[in-house]
């Protein structure tokens, strides 16, 4: 399995962007797909996860209404549109699979089983 994160960029304040995380090598149709975000000098944070089993989302509080996480089953890539951008919104933005039939919101709180690599997203004012 791979997974392959890209779309971030330098935007200002109140922007948007979307990220992509294209994945390959699943042979399981049960698995979820989860965005995290790592501030420098902060802990990586879970934001946004859905499953590939039902379409299901789950987006942490501080995020709903700006993110928005979408699977284009036919490009194999999970988006996930960032609007309103905040300078906080400032992070490394990562893309991880869990595979087995979860609900989104539990995604978080279990072993990522494959990572992609990170995609940098910069707010600036």
């Amino acid at each position: 399995v791979q997974l392959q994160a890209s779309g971030g960029g330098s935007v200002q304040a109140g922007g948007s962007l979307r990220l992509s995380c294209t994945h390959s090598g699943f042979t399981v149709h049960d698995y979820a797909i989860g965005w995290f975000r790592q501030a420098p000098g902060k802990e990586r944070e879970g934001v946004s996860s859905i499953s590939m089993s039902d379409g299901s989302t789950y987006y942490i509080d501080s995020v709903k209404g700006r993110f928005a996480i979408s699977s284009d089953n036919a490009k194999n890539t999970v988006y996930l549109q960032i609007d309103s951008l905040k300078l906080e919104d400032t992070a490394t933005y990562y893309c991880a699979a869990v595979i087995g039939w979860i609900t989104p919101e539990t995604f978080f709180g279990r072993d990522i089983d494959y990572w992609g690599q990170g995609t940098q997203v910069t707010v600036s004012s």
